[in-house]
């Protein structure tokens, strides 16, 4: 079973707590769309980033000086959204770091896919952002089927935490043979169930704090997951799609 997550677009250089133990399987890619960026003015990286000033000035002096061999840090700790503040992989004992290492991947549309021990420096490039690569349009079109042959050389069980942003340059090129179970984290309204975007990242990284801390091998394990008020909804789910609904009350 392999766990996909999405990044976070917040990032940190951290090369205290841990070494990073490999380079990212696709850092010749990375280095091809680290010269694209290079390549491009101020206003179309604003334009690309979709970013306000402050902002579009960090990541140009991050361009300007991006070292994708030195200074680097385990991706697990380099990204600061709410779901890595929530799965806190810093606490993590070295029996999860382990479970992690094996069975998390990190999505990503700067590096592909990512090992939590991968060494990464900090970048600002979300998957659906329009970057045309030589005759590729966009980063869909350049990473096409490559990071599900990965995932799928690994193993033919795929846990989806990541959102739609990511998850489809999965889910879209995979064989039949493949299991693809998505979690869903939602809330009950007139009958339906609604996601809400910062519930859902507290709940995948909760999700994956509990997978390491139980050694989870079996997806149908985590139908026992109970964290932030969350319950497994046998009624509304199938075997491609996990549903956990939040308890108000």
């Amino acid at each position: 079973m392999r766990i996909i997550i999405s990044p976070a677009k917040k990032m940190k250089v951290d090369t205290d707590s841990f070494p990073y133990r490999d380079l990212p399987k696709f850092l010749t890619n990375t280095e091809e769309i680290c010269g694209q960026l290079q390549s491009m003015s101020y206003e179309e990286l604003k334009k690309l980033w979709k970013c306000n000033d402050q902002i579009a000035e960090l990541n140009v002096r991050r361009l300007r000086d991006m070292d994708l061999l030195g200074r680097l840090t385990p991706a697990v700790l380099a990204y600061e959204g709410i779901q890595y503040q929530y799965m806190a992989p810093g606490v993590f004992t070295d029996r999860e770091y382990a479970y992690i290492q094996e069975h998390l991947r990190i999505l990503s549309g700067f590096y592909g896919v990512l090992r939590p021990f991968d060494g990464v420096t900090p970048y600002r490039l979300e998957m659906q952002a329009k970057l045309k690569i030589g005759e590729r349009k966009d980063l869909y079109a350049y990473w096409g089927d490559r990071l599900a042959q990965t995932l799928c050389a690994e193993s033919n069980c795929i846990l989806n935490l990541a959102s739609r942003e990511y998850s489809i340059c999965v889910s879209k090129y995979l064989p039949d043979t493949a299991r693809f179970i998505t979690c869903v984290f939602g809330e009950e309204n007139d009958g339906k169930v609604i996601e809400k975007g910062t519930m859902c990242k507290m709940a995948r990284g909760e999700m994956v704090r509990f997978m390491a801390q139980y050694q989870i091998e079996n997806p149908d394990q985590i139908k026992s997951f109970d964290r932030l008020n969350y319950r497994f909804d046998e009624s509304r789910s199938d075997d491609s799609t996990y549903i956990f609904l939040h308890d108000r009350t």
